[in-house]
């Protein structure tokens, strides 16, 4: 009995260093691993749960099942013209064999200097072989479509077919064949046929970002510039034409204005006069001497008083003075 007690005492310290030396390993999930025994590898790994190795002798080396995100550096790159651009490029990409990766490459920091190399090589072939407008355009759109008022900037009450006028007919677009987006698919194509002997699946390439060198960048800046002067020129004008057109009419309602006031007064003055005439017609044929009396004392208040001096009263004209009968 003693002995049996024994014989299950050593049994289960045994089967507790078994376990506690690492028999088991734990896949999770987003994970795969490659079990490698004595340097070699003998077996791969793509599903999570508990798995057995030999302890002392097996390997677990784990590798991360997702999407990873590689992101290059900005390059200085000439293109068919010799028109150096910054070209900016991000790839996503993916362990698809873990037993290539492992036998090419072995970790992940790895992976990414092989990309770097790989994806750098074909970016900067893709770039030379093409010219500028290819990379920095994706249609030619550009080309097509009729600048609009709200993309001026400018109120919608100018007249667009002026001012579009005016601003095209010194701005020119090469057209293009590819374009960027093309450009990247190209970059990809390339690049995916030389990653699959590391164990790699390249999902995407992608022109992140590109930016103009200095020299570049000023011949873009003046041409920016030169476009806008046309642009305000263009405005100008068509002020000016607004401007002559607005004086024209007030100047004929300011014409048509005084014209009928005039026509008006004139109107109004004849019928004052004739009204007048009337009148005096009227009184001279009530009372002439009365009449006769009545001019002289209105002419009297007219001449007199801007004279200095009167030397002599002994005339016709002031015979009113000394009789109301003028006698």
């Amino acid at each position: 009995m003693k002995i049996k007690m024994k014989f299950v005492a050593v049994l289960a310290v045994i089967i507790f260093i078994f376990v506690l030396i690492g028999p088991f390993y734990v896949i999770d999930e987003g994970e795969q691993a490659v079990i490698v025994r004595m340097g070699k590898v003998i077996n791969s790994v793509n599903e999570a749960g508990l798995y057995m190795k030999i302890p002392f002798i097996d390997d677990v080396v784990k590798y991360p099942k997702k999407i990873m995100a590689w992101n290059g550096e900005q390059k200085s790159i000439p293109t068919r013209e010799k028109q150096y651009i910054w070209v900016d490029v991000t790839a996503r990409w993916k362990i698809s064999d873990p037993l290539k990766f492992y036998e090419s490459i072995k970790n992940v920091s790895m992976a990414y200097e092989k990309l770097g190399e790989v994806i750098d090589s074909e970016v900067k072939t893709v770039v030379v072989e093409n010219y500028f407008n290819e990379s920095v355009r994706n249609s030619n759109i550009i080309m097509e479509r009729q600048i609009s008022m709200d993309d001026l900037g400018v109120s919608s009450d100018l007249d667009p077919g002026f001012i579009t006028s005016s601003i095209q007919t010194d701005v020119h677009y090469e057209p293009i064949s590819r374009g960027r987006r093309q450009l990247s698919a190209e970059m990809l194509s390339r690049s995916r046929r030389m990653v699959p002997e590391y164990g790699i699946e390249l999902i995407d390439v992608v022109i992140r970002q590109i930016r103009y060198n200095d020299e570049l960048t000023q011949s873009v800046y003046s041409r920016m510039i030169k476009e806008r002067n046309q642009i305000a020129q263009a405005i100008r004008s068509e002020g000016e034409g607004r401007k002559a057109d607005i004086l024209g009419q007030m100047e004929r309602e300011r014409m048509t204005i005084l014209s009928t006031a005039y026509r008006e007064s004139e109107s109004i003055k004849g019928a004052a006069d004739a009204e007048a005439t009337r009148i005096y017609a009227e009184a001279y044929n009530r009372d002439r001497d009365f009449f006769d009396f009545w001019r002289a004392i209105e002419s009297y208040r007219t001449t007199i008083p801007p004279l200095d001096k009167t030397f002599s009263t002994d005339m016709d004209y002031f015979r009113y003075l000394y009789s109301i009968r003028g006698r």
